[in-house]
Order: structure tokens, then sequence, then C-alpha cells
């Protein structure tokens, strides 16, 4: 009898039929416990100022009211985070930005909570906040100190370049807009342990961050996430607070606590994908080859560390994308402001520091008079001596080049670029542009210890297996795969493998669900366990027998039938005081071409069409795959043209769908190519590389395609163009080209040597 295979088959995620039919049930979903109280809180009404005090007695008095906690109820630590413990929990002395938490709210009702909230009073006095990049370089408010990535000589290449060219990127946020918001269901139990159902990426966190502010040891403490409705990185710690919420309310009243965040207060109160601001330097030829490439990158923090500086470790990481560059200086700085502290937002840093290498190439394209592919080309990785990171890994092969190569063959980019120029010559309403971008991402946490993972897998004697693994999942379908690998492994039916919900019970000290590594280090600590089993099972049975009944007679025989894998990626790491190392295990290339119209009197934007090739090496499911590749380039074109932030004094006013637009069915490209390419790669599980992040970059070649699109505006007049490109944006930036009077930032200007 020849053993199932679903490994390479499009086999239907685990949860379609219930996201699609509404039957998922998220943390709201999760009928009420007998006794459950309601959790709200009251927020800072300012950016920046001093807490004097906090008068609850008229809202304690409220019916249905229960008990109104601030930071003098924490029994423990009264900070978190998670790489230092800088974040007030509850604000005490200082307010940090606007809605930050300072009293909680237990009530029987949600009327009850809001009314309550009403009737809180804070004293305090409002003083000056830093909102913006600029303000914190002013002020000298950073987070951390800064780092830096550099090869050869930037600064004397830069000096005896031909060309020289310089300029700013302005780079905005990013909400992530998941469907379903923070939320958190805490249970106490009789000897003072906490459970908790948590909506989060990161269980691990979420029990120790609970653990630390309750005072218990993190074995009494236990966080399990069922399923979630997205996170995109939003849930990796910033699912802390309403934990922390729910976990106190519950230890204090004794009773189970909910605390779910409205959709306002979520995006209010929630960091994001950082601002980032891109000053570079460029020195090349007249041939469009770069030798020297300068960057300093400042992002905007928020009010607390959070994940920032490892954010920006991975920006430097990613600051030359697809191209070898011989002298190089990346220098990263995290600027503290008074916004909610920003957080992990799907590729990590990573879309930033790439939005200002292909924002120079097309400057040095425009500078040369030579097409933007061609300089890329020209200037990728590949070939002898041109195939080492700035800091010291190699890129295999020549993938890079290849891809860019079958792509603009494939999907006929000359004879497009022929259509777009003349097209451009004699409309009068509209402009097309078109742009090829590629993405090189790197594969890995870079922080080394994070790269492990361990695995549960029971089978029971009718044959069916049962898996726990850490990781958790959000819609990527991490389960489905991670059912095929077990299932191929034993050599069964796939529907006699059950994913179990993810637990700190189960699986201790489980990394994040992030960076694209998911499937790489469960999966393996999955199959890791399943070939144990199956060793004990060549012992003791004959495998000519059908796998339930080897089971049933090892079962008899008193064999174990359940194993704890465990995987560490090997031969990674990297030394911040020397600069080198190797960060990834590898690396997941790719291409696309965007297509766009630009209306000229209105600045609006529509992406006709998106090629995409990318590397996935073998994928375990095309489908699943498929999905990420086709829902992260949406997410960052997105992202790249129409999703801004706008604060007014530290305040969200974009804080609802009415105001904050995402990408929706009539955005997407009409004609949308999708296609694989398999190179050779064999540190991934099963030679599939993972893909989660690396399509979002590719969103950037919409507003690539855009400032392609501008260069006809006003010929020898460089398009300036910041991220996301609005269509205000946009339009401002076609009146300055015209001549027509407009305040916005100047183009800059190539300088001869």
């Amino acid at each position: 009898m020849t053993p199932p295979v679903s490994i390479g088959k499009s086999v239907p995620h685990d949860l379609a039929v219930t996201h699609a039919c509404g039957r998922s049930l998220f943390i709201d979903d999760i009928p009420p416990r007998p006794g459950e109280l309601v959790v709200d809180f009251v927020g800072s009404p300012v950016a920046r100022g001093r807490l004097r005090s906090v008068d609850s007695r008229e809202a304690a008095d409220l019916p249905g009211v229960v008990a109104i906690l601030t930071s003098q109820d924490i029994p423990g630590e009264r900070c978190f985070g998670a790489i230092v413990p800088d974040e007030p929990f509850l604000a005490e002395d200082d307010l940090l930005y606007v809605g930050q938490p300072v009293a909680l709210i237990a009530a029987e009702t949600r009327e009850a909570a809001a009314a309550a909230r009403r009737a809180v009073r804070l004293d305090y006095i409002a003083e000056e906040p830093t909102l913006t990049i600029a303000d914190s370089i002013r002020k000298q408010e950073f987070i951390g100190s800064p780092l830096t990535i550099q090869r050869g000589d930037a600064e004397q290449a830069l000096a005896h370049a031909e060309l020289r060219l310089e300029g700013v990127l302005e780079i905005g946020g990013q909400e992530h807009f998941y469907l379903e918001t923070q939320g958190s269901i805490a249970v106490p139990g009789p000897g003072g342990e906490i459970r908790l159902k948590s909506s989060t990426q990161y269980l691990s966190q979420i029990q120790t961050v609970v653990a630390r502010m309750l005072g218990l040891g993190m074995h009494e403490v236990v966080v399990e996430s069922c399923q979630m409705g997205g996170a995109f990185g939003g849930k990796e710690t910033q699912a802390a607070l309403p934990a922390l919420m729910a976990a106190l309310v519950a230890r204090h009243t004794g009773r189970p606590a909910r605390a779910v965040l409205d959709r306002p207060s979520d995006m209010q109160v929630t960091g994001k994908r950082h601002q980032y601001e891109a000053r570079w330097q460029a020195g090349f030829d007249s041939s469009g080859s770069i030798d020297a490439l300068d960057i300093e990158l400042y992002s905007n923090g928020g009010c607390a560390a959070d994940l920032s500086p490892a954010v920006m470790e991975r920006s430097l990481f990613h600051a030359e994308n697809a191209y070898f560059i011989p002298n190089i200086r990346f220098q990263g700085q995290v600027c503290r402001t008074n916004l909610p502290s920003n957080t992990a937002f799907r590729g990590f840093g990573g879309p930033q520091a790439i939005a200002a290498v292909e924002n120079l190439i097309e400057e040095v394209a425009a500078a040369v008079g030579k097409d933007a592919l061609a300089v890329r080309r020209h200037n990728c990785y590949g070939g002898t001596g041109r195939n080492t990171t700035p800091y010291g890994q190699q890129v295999d092969g020549d993938v890079i080049s290849q891809i860019m190569d079958r792509l603009a063959h494939e999907a006929d980019y000359a004879s497009r670029l022929a259509h777009v120029e003349n097209f451009n010559q004699t409309s009068l309403t509209h402009l097309r542009g078109i742009s090829l971008i590629p993405v090189k991402f790197g594969i890995s946490f870079t922080k080394t210890t994070l790269n492990q993972a361990n695995a549960l897998v029971n089978v029971f004697p009718d044959g069916t297996v049962q898996v726990s693994t850490g990781a958790t999942e959000m819609g990527q379908g991490v389960n489905t795969k991670i059912r095929q690998l077990v299932a191929d492994e034993l050599g069964i039916p796939l529907d006699d493998v059950r994913i179990m919900p993810a637990s700190t019970e189960k699986n201790h000290n489980a990394s994040a669900t992030a960076a694209s590594v998911t499937t790489d280090l469960n999966g393996m600590a999955a199959l890791d366990a399943a070939r144990r089993i199956k060793s004990r099972l060549a012992e003791s049975t004959s495998d000519a027998l059908p796998f339930a009944d080897r089971v049933r007679t090892a079962y008899e025989n008193r064999i174990d039938l359940g194993a704890r894998g465990f995987f560490a990626t090997p031969d990674i790491g990297f030394d911040w005081v020397s600069g080198r190392g190797r960060p990834f295990r590898y690396f997941t290339v790719g291409c696309a071409i965007s297509e766009v119209l630009v209306d000229r009197h209105t600045g609006s934007t529509k992406p006709e069409r998106a090629d995409i090739l990318i590397d996935a090496g073998r994928p375990i499911n095309p489908a699943i795959e498929r999905g990420q590749v086709i829902g992260g380039f949406v997410q960052g074109m997105g992202y790249a043209t129409s999703e801004e932030l706008c604060y007014d004094g530290g305040r969200l006013t974009s804080d609802s769908p009415s105001t904050y637009k995402i990408p929706t069915m009539r955005d997407i490209p009409k004609e949308f190519n999708v296609a694989f390419f398999d190179a050779p790669a064999p540190q991934a599980i099963l030679a599939s590389k993972g893909v989660g992040e690396p399509p979002l970059v590719l969103g950037l070649s919409v507003w690539t395609a855009v400032k392609h699109a501008l260069s006809f505006v006003r010929p020898g007049v460089r398009p300036r163009l910041d991220l996301p490109a609005t269509p205000e944006r946009v339009l401002i930036e076609i009146d300055r080209i015209q001549g027509v009077r407009v305040e916005g930032p100047i183009e800059p200007k190539p300088v001869t040597a």
C-alpha cells in the first residue's frame, strides 16, 4: 500500500470553511464564564504630561462597577517590555502618549464600564510632547545606541565618485488593521495561578510579562492561543496590554475577566509600523554603477523600546537590498517620541530600508538617463566577488539576476515600457508608470536565541495523531502545513492528524510566530518528534502492517507513542562589535513588476497589472504560499500608496475604516500573475522557503511605478515622492514639477565631483 502524500499539494487551509462561514471562535466569541467581568480603562488625554492624581470615587459608586485599579494595585513589576522593561503598564507619574492606560475598570457589563470610564477624573499637568523624528533629533531623545554596518570606505568613495546624489526620504508608518482586535481572557485558579486565552503571536512573552506583573513564577501562568483573526506582527508584543489588564483584574477580584479593545481604542493605543526618515548619499558613474552608499536611518520608536532596536537591526541588514555596492555605511538610530511604542510589522524594518535604496536607484537611473531596470540589473548581486553582503554573509549563486531576467522576459517588460512611454507622450489626462524591483530577504530571527522550537506529537491506539507546537495560527496556514509534514512523515492520511491549540503548558519557551520562520522552526521540531516515534515503531513492529495496526501493537507492548521534538537553526549568528556574521539561514528572493495609471488631475493611482516571480523553493502547500504572496503584495501596495496615519497633537485621527484606507477588492490589479521559481534550498525545511514577509516588500513596486509615471510630467525634473504616495501627495508633486508654487520637499540634485 502506497502511503498518502500531501507535501507539494494545495490542501485547503484548515480554517478556510470556518472563517468563510463565520464559525471561527476568536477571543470575544468565546461565551462568558459565570461571574466574568468586563475590563475597560481610562486613558491619558494628553501626549505628554505629569499625572498628579486619579479620582475614582464617583465612578466606584456606580451600579455594576466592581473595582477600579491603578498602578498602586500592581503586586509585581510595573513596567514591561520585550527587550527592556521600560514601558509602564499603568501610568504612575509620567503620561507618555494619548490613550495610555491610567486606571483599569472592572464591571459587570460594558455599559457600566463605559459609565465608570466617563466618571473617573484625572488631575494632570500637560507638557510639550515630542511627536516626530525631527523633534526627537532636535531634543536628542533616543532609544538605545546608534547601530552601524559598513564595508570599505564610503566617505572616500563618495569624495572620488564621478557623480554624487543625496536626498532625504520620508517613510510613513502603517496600521496593522487585523480583523480581530487585541483581546485576552484571564481565569484565576484556586492556588493563585492564572490561565489566559490571548490573541497573541508570542505565548512565552505574554506568560513572562503577566508572571512578572503579578509577582508569580512562570510555572503559575498558562497562556493559550487558539486562532487569531490576523496579526501581521501587531500581536507579537502588543498583545501584552489586554493580557495584563485581564490578569490584574482576575487576580484582584478572584473572578474571570475579559479585556477586548474596540476598534478605535485598539488603533489609538497600539503601536504601528515605524515611520522612518532616510538620509542618503550615493556615489556612481555615468553608466549607473554605484560604488558608494551612505544611509542614515532614523525610526520613530514611540514612548518605549518594545522591539524597535531589533527592527532597526533588520533595517540595516536589508539596506542594500539586492545590490552589491563595494563601499557602504549604514547607520541607524531609534527616536523616542510621545506615541504608543511602535512595534513589529510584517517585514520588521526591511520594507523601510529597502524603500530607501530603491528610491535612490530611481534617482541614479534618472541622473544617468537610463531605465531603472537597467541600473538595478547592473548593480545586483551575482558574479565573481559580488556575492557578499556588507556584514559578510554569502548570497548563493545568481538567483537574483536569473529571476529579474526571467520575469522581465516573461512579463514582456520592454514592450510594456515602450507602450508606457508612447502613452505618456499623448495623454493629457493620465500618466502610466511601470517598475520592476527585486527583494532579497533574510529568513531567521536576527536574535540567534529565538531560532529554536519544540513540538509534542501524540499517537493514539486508533492510529490518529495530535500535534502541539508553539506556532500560533493567525490565518497564514502554518497549522495546515505542519499537518502535512507530520502526516507524510508517518505515512498516514491528512485527516488523521490534528493540530492542537498553542499553549505554554505543552510547548514551553516558544519563540514568536514571526520572521517567516514559523514553519521552518516548528515544522522541523514536529518532524523530529514524528521520526522518534517512527523509530520506536520500526524497532517493535512490522512495517508491512497498516499504521493503525502497528500503533495498536506497540501500545499493547507498552511502547511510548508520544515524543517531544526539538530544532535549533544551525550555523547562524552575528557579532555587532565586529559587524560581521551570518544572521540568516538563507535568503528568499523575488521580483515584481507593477504597472499603474495615475490621474493627472486628482492624483489617484490605479494599479493595473502585477507580475510576481518569487523563489519559494519547493512549496509545502502551493495554494497557501500563493495566498501569502498575493496578500503580502497587496498589503505592501497599501503601505506604499494609501495607508496614511494622521495625528493631531499626538492623537491618532485616522482611527477607523472610514479614515484609514486599506486596499479593497477594487484596488487590486485586474491582471495579477504569480509564479514560483525553484532554486536549490537545502537549508530550508524540505527545500520549502519562507514567503510570509518578502512579498510585502514587492508591493513597493507600485510606489516606484508611480514615481516613474511622474517622471513624464516635465522631462528633466525628477519627482520627489515620499511614502505613502497618496492621491494628495501625488497631486502636490505634479503641481510642484509643473512649476505651481507649493510647500514641499526640494528634489535632490546631482553633484559632479
